[in-house]
């Protein structure tokens, strides 16, 4: 292991890291540079790299987990091995908090899409911390809310929407969390494979192709690798409509 000035700057980088990411949870923000440190104390550090699993649907769960590096999907398979993609977690976003309140067994896979760092609290920790700061829970009844509005939505658009219109609105969602100001327009590194971004759509990979095509022909993107660059981000939007 290393040691010196070097070492202890990566410390200290990591560390600020770190707080930042749990400063920026709404669950944590109010929390106290004490209470901070002391979160931070109860949390263990698990890394992954891309395509190794965090969690097995089906597996037992009694932890949460915040992301500080990376990215990770979120994946259910149906009966006849079909996978579908039911989100896509960045930097400062939480997963697994289901289970903190009534541990049981996992509802979807947890993949790293990218090489990926996180931060994992345990149950009872996070019990105590509750108990001792009650305001927290306010917080996650928040956090909940915005995520069963986000799965309502994401059944409304599969009911409601064309595939086009899902590619686009995917496509936006994943530039207001990973999206990065250029001078071409706004790039979007989301790591995922065409098939991976065909579950994310609930839509074969023939028909997401053609939606992209379709948009890379009138100039409103344009593909590159794992990414995309967002040329024309007012037309898009109103694709998602």
């Amino acid at each position: 292991m290393g040691s010196g000035p070097a070492a202890d700057t990566d410390v200290k980088r990591k560390q600020n890291v770190d707080d930042s990411a749990i400063s920026s949870v709404p669950l944590f923000a109010s929390l106290d540079d004490d209470a901070r440190a002391a979160l931070r104390e109860a949390m263990h550090e698990v890394s992954l790299r891309r395509g190794e699993t965090l969690f097995h649907e089906g597996d037992p769960g009694d932890r949460l987990f915040l992301v500080i590096e990376g990215k990770i999907k979120l994946g259910h398979r149906s009966t006849d091995g079909r996978e579908n993609l039911l989100a896509i977690l960045g930097p400062g976003e939480l997963l697994g908090e289901l289970t903190l309140f009534e541990p049981g067994e996992r509802t979807a896979t947890a993949t790293a899409v990218a090489t990926a760092r996180l931060l994992e609290l345990q149950h009872d920790p996070f019990m105590h911390l509750l108990d001792t700061r009650p305001e927290l829970a306010k917080h996650m009844l928040r956090a909940l809310a915005r995520r069963l509005r986000r799965t309502n939505e994401a059944l409304a658009d599969l009911v409601f929407s064309d595939v086009p219109g899902r590619v686009a609105k995917a496509l936006l969602d994943l530039s207001v969390r990973f999206g990065e100001q250029t001078p071409d327009g706004l790039r979007v590194a989301h790591d995922l494979t065409q098939e991976e971004l065909a579950q994310l759509v609930g839509a074969s990979r023939e028909t997401v192709n053609k939606s992209l095509a379709d948009f890379i022909s009138r100039g409103w993107i344009r593909l590159e690798g794992r990414a995309v660059q967002i040329l024309d981000l007012e037309r898009l939007k109103r694709r998602a409509r």
